[in-house]
Formats: C-alpha cells, structure tokens, sequence
C-alpha cells in the first residue's frame, strides 16, 4: 500500500471544511441530547398514572434523572474535547477520506 499525499489549495479551505464537520458532529450531538431527554420524560409521563408505589415513583425519577444528567455531561465533555481538538481529529479524517475518494478514481 503506497502513501497518498494530499495536499489542500489552501489552509482556509481545511479549515472551512473542518468547521463544517464539527458542526455537523456538534448539532447530531445536541439532536441526540434533545432525543434522550424527550424520550426520557415522554416514558416516564406515560407511565406514571400506573405506578401506584411511590418509592417506585422516586426510584423512577432518580434513575431517569442520572440517566439525563450523566449523559448531558459526557456529550458536553465530548464537545469540549472535539473542540480543542478539532484540527487533529478533523485534519485526520479529511486526510483519510481524500485519500479513499483518490484511491477510488
């Protein structure tokens, strides 16, 4: 397997593309966050009238609420390291997908 140089027209043009790319993994992050809280609070909304115990009321809003709050706080943990890191992870996939749309042609 032979090494593929790419070389981009500019630094602007990698830069542009890789803002592109993080904002598209930044908002499907926020849409997936949005999804799991509507999820959440939809499940436990319908089922609430047939829980009669409340223990198991307070055992159900505890354990929704961790769910939310932990996953919250990875994806934005998430976030801050995509953003520090942007130019390395986004550099290397652009590298590695302009090296597979070359090969293909």
């Amino acid at each position: 397997m032979e090494a593929v140089s790419i070389h981009f027209n500019t630094d602007s043009e990698l830069e542009q593309r890789i803002s592109r790319m993080h904002a598209r993994d930044r908002a499907g992050l926020i849409a997936f966050v949005l999804v799991l809280w509507c999820t959440l609070l939809f499940t436990i909304i319908s089922i609430w009238s047939y829980i009669s115990v409340p223990a198991i009321q307070v055992i159900l809003v505890t354990a929704g609420s961790f769910v939310l709050a932990l996953n919250s706080a990875a994806v934005l943990a998430m976030l801050r390291h995509y953003d520090e890191d942007r130019h390395f992870i986004y550099g290397l996939d652009l590298k590695h997908l302009d090296e597979m749309r070359q090969r293909r042609r």
